[in-house]
């Protein structure tokens, strides 16, 4: 996903995508353990999606924080 899609996105909405990809990368992280991961380049790719996502909470907490 792209950061500025993520930016229009409602704080709750992205508490909750936050969640979303967390348990998804824990899920591929077991399927890989457990030999069913086929495709393991969508780790990188999901853990790149979640730093996205806390990036914009985080701009959005700092510019609160400014006002």
């Amino acid at each position: 996903m792209k950061a500025k899609a993520l930016k229009e996105l409602t704080e709750e909405e992205l508490m909750e995508r936050t969640k979303e990809l967390s348990r998804e990368l824990f899920n591929l992280r077991f399927q890989k353990a457990t030999g069913q991961l086929g495709n393991t380049a969508v780790i990188p790719k999901t853990r790149k999606d979640l730093a996205r996502v806390k990036t914009v909470i985080r701009e959005l907490e700092i510019s609160r924080a400014g006002r």
